[in-house]
């Protein structure tokens, strides 16, 4: 669905923004995905991040399937009262084709609680008081404990998985982060609490590394402060670019898409690549690692956190009955645990890597539920 969002401006002017929502799969149940504020908002990527979500879902076990939106725009160069009028008006537009049995967005890039905080006020003005509607909440209207740190500790779970499948742990092990959003500090911090060494970090400011292990809480205190990496004394400033190429065990892009290539991937050292980000490796950069003997940890599973805690974010909002941060992560681990073991079912009776295993359980669960629903062409 395509819509037209036009809004007055601070200064009276008129301004108008395309806003989408896509809709890609609703056989396993109500279909979820973020929201995005982006001037770079293409539809085809929103349709490809659509169908990633409802293999992403599956994957886990969640009752959902996929769907991603977005409005193309630059939130830095709007003001808050811009951003406001702007969702209002998208809510507005695709009021009914959102919903809690339908269709439930979340934050996603330039998107954050407040915004789902609108989502929600002006959803509600149509349908009644409706917190079950979006996700990503601010705790005060419905949002869930946990769910902030939830896609790092995600990660951080999928990484004890993997490693404990082949008889290590994160303790004692090397670790390369880059991205120190939202994702990439909550990793660093987990590991750091495991006993693990994150020995390089990056960001867009820069990159830092210690061979002894970076002092992680001072790091993110440093960062908070000055807004940079830059200038962190427990630690040596160094080239970004070598940070993916860096000597270590485990390899954690957090950031953007495509940034492991065929360019870079054959000077990788790290022996396991986890996939934060979305999609971080190219597919000629897979069959290079496939090649070299390192394991990737596929983004449709080690990134899922976020989405499983915004399902417990769901069902609490529907039961009217909040839990404990406590019960939030012990039920993170359980998904997580079950959804690893699935995965290397199909990869023993597939013969098969991680990815297609994985890709492989979405799709079958995804097609069973088509075919119970009597769907099927």
């Amino acid at each position: 669905m395509e819509v037209e969002c036009t809004i007055p401006r601070d200064d009276g002017s008129l301004v108008s923004f395309i806003g989408f929502r896509v809709q890609h799969d609703n056989a396993r149940g109500p279909m979820k995905g973020g929201i995005r504020y982006h001037h770079e908002v293409d539809p085809d990527e929103v349709n490809a991040l659509a169908q990633l979500m409802t293999w992403k879902t599956a994957v886990v076990g969640l009752p959902y399937g996929g769907a991603k939106g977005g409005i193309g725009c630059t939130p830095k160069e709007l003001s808050k009262s811009e951003l406001e009028r702007l969702t209002r008006v998208f809510t507005q537009k695709i009021h009914d084709v959102i919903g809690t049995q339908r269709d439930v967005p979340a934050p996603d890039m330039g998107t954050n609680p407040q915004t789902m905080a609108w989502i929600l006020d002006e959803y509600s003005k149509f349908h009644g008081h409706s917190p079950a509607v979006v996700t990503g909440k601010p705790l005060d209207l419905g949002g869930s404990l946990g769910r902030e740190a939830a896609t790092g500790r995600g990660v951080v779970i999928a990484t004890e998985e993997l490693l404990a499948d082949h008889g290590k742990s994160i303790s004692g092990l090397k670790f390369v982060i880059q991205g120190l959003g939202n994702v990439g500090s909550w990793v660093a911090k987990l590991i750091h609490e495991r006993g693990g060494k994150v020995i390089a970090v990056s960001d867009i400011t820069g990159a830092v590394k210690n061979p002894d292990g970076i002092d992680i809480p001072s790091l993110i205190k440093h960062k908070v402060a000055t807004g940079t990496l830059n200038d962190f004394q427990g630690g040596d400033a160094m080239d970004p670019k070598e940070l993916l190429v860096h000597e270590c065990d485990v390899l954690i892009p957090c950031a953007l898409g495509g940034v492991l290539n065929k360019h870079n991937a054959g000077d990788v050292k790290a022996r396991y690549i986890i996939e934060a980000a979305n999609h971080p490796c190219d597919p000629e950069a897979d069959e290079i690692f496939a090649d070299k003997g390192i394991t990737v940890l596929p983004d449709i599973y080690a990134n899922a956190g976020g989405v499983t805690v915004s399902y417990f974010e769901w069902v609490q909002n529907i039961q009217g009955f909040m839990w404990t941060e406590e019960t939030v992560n012990e039920r993170l681990q359980m998904y997580m645990r079950n959804a690893f073991h699935h995965i290397k079912a199909k990869c023993q009776s597939h013969d098969c890597n991680l990815r297609m295993g994985a890709f492989t359980l979405g799709v079958d669960r995804v097609a069973r539920a088509t075919v119970l629903r009597g769907w099927e062409a």
